[in-house]
């Protein structure tokens, strides 16, 4: 017999946009040699590690060069010197108590976010908030948690929540059962966020009706404003119905470097078919230990840094320069009467498309007209046509290059 593969890739409509955007924006640039290309799309950091970062490395680098400091494996949920200073400064602080096992240490939240569905049974019912990280719709095809896609861009069984300006970018609670809720806040693609008493709307339902929260917060670093939780366990009883993923990648540069943690309380509990209790978190520590080795000792000695004086204050400042950028991006759209959203509490920019013009026909005029390079809203799901996002982490120069050609568009 031929070997047979996982049709439910087949299912997958379109390559991930960010791969598609790349080819596109690689053919312009063949054809175009000497365009000067601004790209703004991947949510990619440009500036560099911070130096106190870097010393940290470097001396784990050495340490790995003798005998009597090399490390071999570490321990698959990361090594406590890491897990302990994370939750010494990112939960503490906040008020929230956590054990060292309940934090798990990883080479990226994109990773997590894409593994973490492999603990829960495929006839789960899940939600995702409409535009969403695709990460979070297309490892759910690929599992074969969903049917295929219809006309209108949605999977079928899975749960949309669209996120439009009509309803301010606040998700309503679904109208039919669900067993798994996928929320980012600060919002990727939007910039958006939600304050206390709606992210509590989220928690209460998830204890109501037992279902589990995946909640992404990659950016909480970005926000700025009161009233924001940066952690969904600033609310009352999300340790029962949420699992938290954070990365060092966009506060810390981390992008290229690759590491983040993942937290999973003990509290939090799935069920098996016999309705029985089942704690999620040897779940994930299982599986954990059967398929990762854990994140190098010198990446886990450098993302200890970023918890140092010098780190906090290095990262303090790349997190303004891009909230700078973001800045600039949001007055000058609005400026040449575009709808904007976003930018405030979060480095991504949401732009609603000029009149009668799609999310690739901006994307095609940006790219021609301007040489920028966003990245259309229908990417990220069908509620995201007809919007644009566009990214504040190039450089300072660039941003405002790039929003001076686009300012003298006709749009």
């Amino acid at each position: 017999m031929p070997v047979k593969i996982n049709e439910n890739y087949l299912l997958l409509k379109s390559s991930y946009i960010f791969a598609e955007i790349n080819q596109k924006v690689n053919k312009f640039q063949e054809e175009n040699p000497d365009a000067p290309i601004i790209r703004m799309g991947i949510g990619d950091v440009t500036r560099p590690l911070p130096q106190a970062v870097i010393k940290e490395f470097h001396k784990a680098v050495d340490e790995m060069g003798q005998s009597e400091t090399f490390m071999g494996y570490g321990p698959e949920q990361g090594y406590s010197f890491l897990i302990k200073d994370i939750i010494e400064n990112d939960f503490r602080p906040r008020g929230i108590e956590l054990s060292e096992d309940e934090v798990f240490v990883s080479d990226g939240a994109k990773c997590d976010t894409g593994n973490i569905q492999e603990i829960f049974g495929l006839d789960n019912v899940v939600a995702v908030t409409d535009p969403v990280y695709p990460v979070y719709v297309e490892t759910n095809v690929m599992a074969g948690r969903t049917g295929p896609m219809g006309e209108d861009g949605r999977y079928e069984k899975l749960v949309y929540l669209p996120c439009t300006a009509e309803n301010d970018f606040v998700p309503e609670l679904p109208s039919e059962p669900v067993d798994l809720i996928y929320l980012c806040f600060p919002n990727n693609p939007t910039g958006t966020t939600l304050n206390k008493d709606q992210m509590a709307t989220w928690v209460n339902y998830a204890r109501k009706n037992k279902a589990i929260i995946l909640f992404d917060a990659a950016y909480e670093s970005y926000i700025t404003e009161e009233d924001i939780p940066h952690s969904i366990y600033e609310i009352e009883g999300a340790k029962e119905v949420a699992i938290e993923f954070r990365s060092f990648s966009k506060n810390a540069g981390f992008t290229g470097t690759r590491c983040a943690y993942t937290v999973v309380p003990k509290e939090l509990m799935g069920y098996d078919e016999e309705g029985n209790a089942q704690a999620i978190n040897p779940l994930w520590n299982r599986r954990q230990t059967t398929k990762f080795n854990g994140v190098s000792y010198p990446i886990q000695k450098a993302a200890q840094a970023v918890y140092s004086d010098e780190g906090q204050k290095e990262i303090a400042e790349s997190i303004s320069y891009y909230m700078k950028n973001a800045a600039i991006i949001r007055e000058s759209l609005i400026e040449i009467g575009l709808n904007v959203y976003g930018g405030i509490n979060s480095p991504y920019i949401w732009v609603k498309t000029p009149e009668g013009m799609d999310s690739w026909g901006f994307f095609d005029l940006l790219l021609t007209e301007a040489n920028v390079v966003g990245t259309p809203g229908v990417g990220f799901g069908p509620s995201g046509e007809g919007y644009f996002r566009i990214t504040a982490f190039n450089t300072l120069e660039n941003t405002k290059e790039a929003m001076d050609r686009i300012s003298k568009l006709s749009i």
